[in-house]
């Protein structure tokens, strides 16, 4: 119905923005990456889009690009997923951190996302593991996250930073250290610099 707006930024919400289009004020549900990227008020904007309805009430969900919404839109597909955590999934990993988690079944990764369990990651990757092989030709797999530092992402996301920022802070410890309190300190002592 609705497959892209463009138009002026009046207001930036926490998980929405609100986007002018021919005076028209349209609520626009994103995932985090792009409340942090999307410029000042006034600023103009350009979004794919997904209408979710139901009974009550229509919903318009935005990305950024055509790979985010075929991600969101894919997710929507698995069963008990709702675009609230498939919205809250892109707001947490990057869309070939998605693939990636998919194709190498790293169940832990999707399940350090608010609101998706073990039990919901294996769902996710049962559903779209063969979607994703198909559509992730030329992706490079990532290692596979150990026991440890799956513990240390799980800390550092219940503290409130994102996956990506608790990946990024664990590539700048030093191997040597494998412990998980030893990692997790040196995790945060990046974080905090």
């Amino acid at each position: 119905m609705i497959a892209s707006i463009e138009g002026t930024l009046r207001a930036i919400g926490k998980g929405s923005v609100v986007v002018e289009v021919g005076g028209i004020g349209l609520r626009v549900h994103v995932p985090d990456s792009f409340v942090a990227q999307c410029g000042p008020a006034g600023s103009t904007v350009a979004l794919r889009t997904h209408l979710h309805v139901r009974e009550e009430e229509l919903t318009l969900y935005g990305c950024a690009t055509e790979d985010e919404l075929g991600l969101f839109e894919l997710l929507l597909t698995v069963s008990g997923i709702g675009p609230k955590v498939a919205l809250a999934v892109l707001s947490s990993l990057s869309p070939d951190q998605i693939r990636q988690a998919i194709a190498t079944e790293q169940g832990s990764l999707l399940s350090s996302v608010p609101g998706i369990g073990a039990k919901t990651a294996e769902k996710i990757i049962f559903n779209l593991k063969d979607k994703i092989r198909a559509t992730a030709v030329g992706v490079v797999p990532v290692q596979r996250i150990s026991e440890v530092d799956s513990e240390v992402i799980a800390a550092l996301t219940g503290l409130g930073y994102s996956v990506v920022e608790a990946q990024t802070a664990l590539q700048h410890v030093p191997p040597d250290v494998d412990e998980v309190g030893e990692r997790l300190r040196a995790a945060l002592a990046y974080l905090g610099s």
